[in-house]
């Protein structure tokens, strides 16, 4: 299906400097009724000042674009390629200082995007966040913070704790059964010392608890000094979490959706030019790249909550990317990846195909950041059921199943344009599935005979005809019995 990247020009932004005179619609409240809450995320980034390396600081603007999708535990200023060769020098903390400020001029635009007029008490707010909800700068900033400054497995140890590590491990401790996703922007050795941390102090069953409620997503490995020849992985602490901890620890090694993400960023500079630099105080923020551009971001896409897949699923293919169990880079250790061969032909198929959609949903967020108004993504309901989460429905080989998401709707009253598609790398089915009328909202899928104990993903995808135009999304998991 073709698609465009933004379909008008918009005009030019002034920083949003007003305070929180909001209008409440009913339609704004309803926006995310029924989604559930957020998914939880400890970013560790070797953020730099632009002119050093733009990257990170990009992908931070995005993410706080996005703040109202993701619970932000922790943003922990850490070192990475950024700083290799030497510490991470302290200052550069300050960009997410920097970010932060921007995004608190930016609220109260943001926030008219789903009518929130208001935050939680502070302790409330470090409680649980529902999907749809606007963190307060407050919290933001008392969850900014310093980890490991040095890289290596080496550095690991008494004299590498830092405010970052403990942090990770009050998070575990949390009576909260939600997972908590690591997203390694740099290197992931702040993480790498809460594990040795708790180690020193608990039980191997204590251990394993603690490492079970994690997810490990990172943008290749940072935790090396960085060479234009191979990495000296064994040098990096996670190589020890791949190969030591594997059974109980959930370890994602991208090396596919990071580098399309830069090529096509690089490639469609004009884009951000045009529709991101100068929209809102964010937006006046956002550096030119020197290399790629938001390396960085498919680690929080890949959990990014759309109705597409769940993060925990490694194979379900999502925006950050697909993944299986496998033989990392480094021939040595196994985790889930997608660096060479198969795996990584289908996880740069979907990362370029879902390209125009990830940066429409950026540039619309930009426009509310600039005026407080702009398009918002249809709601999709499928078979009655509203909601993000995965629907599951049962079916013996041969039959036909009705699948109707005709109740969906868009806020802006925008028509909408409907594609049911089989995710055929998700599911186990090897048979070809048929989708009559894929493009009606009303779809039939017919299971085929030779299908008995497979699954087969069906994605509804709807998309509005609104500037931008955006798409939203709903997974089917037909389990064949």
């Amino acid at each position: 299906m073709k698609r465009t990247f933004v379909l008008s020009v918009l005009s030019k932004r002034i920083c949003a400097l007003s305070l929180l005179a909001l209008s409440t619609s009913m339609n704004a409240q309803g926006l995310y009724s029924g989604m559930g809450m957020k998914p939880r995320i400890v970013v560790l980034t070797d953020i730099a000042p632009g002119n050093v390396e733009p990257d990170d600081m990009e992908s931070m603007i995005r993410l706080m674009a996005h703040a109202d999708l993701y619970e932000m535990e922790a943003l922990i200023a850490s070192g990475g390629w950024n700083s290799s060769g030497r510490a991470y020098p302290v200052s550069w903390k300050d960009s997410l200082s920097t970010t932060i400020n921007a995004y608190e001029k930016d609220l109260p635009n943001l926030m008219r995007r789903s009518g929130q007029q208001s935050f939680l008490a502070l302790k409330k707010e470090e409680g649980m966040q529902k999907i749809g909800y606007w963190p307060s700068p407050e919290y933001l900033r008392k969850r900014s913070m310093l980890g490991s400054l040095e890289l290596g497995q080496k550095k690991i140890g008494a004299e590498n704790r830092s405010e970052g590590s403990d942090f990770i491990i009050q998070l575990a401790d949390e009576k909260d059964s939600r997972p908590i996703w690591i997203l390694a922007w740099g290197g992931a050795n702040t993480f790498a010392q809460a594990i040795w941390q708790v180690e020193q102090t608990r039980t191997p069953d204590e251990v394993k608890r603690f490492l079970n409620k994690f997810r490990v997503y990172t943008i290749t490995d940072q935790d090396t000094p960085w060479s234009r020849n191979t990495p000296d992985f064994q040098f990096s602490s996670h190589y020890r979490m791949r190969r030591d901890l594997s059974k109980d620890l959930m370890f994602f090694w991208d090396e596919s959706a990071w580098l399309s993400q830069n090529d096509i960023g690089a490639r469609n500079w004009d884009e951000y030019a045009k529709h991101i630099q100068k929209h809102g105080c964010l937006g006046s923020i956002y550096p030119k790249n020197k290399w790629g551009v938001e390396g960085d971001t498919p680690s929080f896409l890949h959990v990014l909550p759309n109705g597409l897949n769940d993060p925990s699923s490694p194979s379900m293919v999502g925006w950050g990317g697909y993944f299986e169990w496998g033989l990392g880079k480094d021939t040595e250790t196994y985790c889930y990846t997608n660096h060479a061969g198969q795996v990584k032909s289908i996880s740069q198929k979907y990362e370029n195909y879902f390209y125009p959609a990830i940066f429409n949903n950026f540039a619309a967020r930009m426009d509310w950041a600039a005026q407080g108004k702009g398009n918002r993504n249809p709601v999709v309901i499928v078979n009655g059921k509203k909601g993000l989460e995965i629907i599951h429905i049962k079916a013996k080989a041969g039959e036909t199943v009705w699948l109707d998401a005709s109740r969906s709707f868009d806020f802006e009253n925008d028509e909408l344009s409907f594609r049911w598609w089989n995710l055929a790398e998700a599911g186990s089915c090897k048979e070809d599935v048929e989708i009559l009328q894929p493009h009606s909202p009303k779809v039939s899928v017919a299971v085929p005979e030779k299908a008995s104990n497979t699954t087969i993903h069906i994605v509804c995808e709807v998309s509005d005809k609104g500037t931008p135009a955006l798409t939203a999304y709903r997974r089917v998991v037909i389990d064949v019995r």
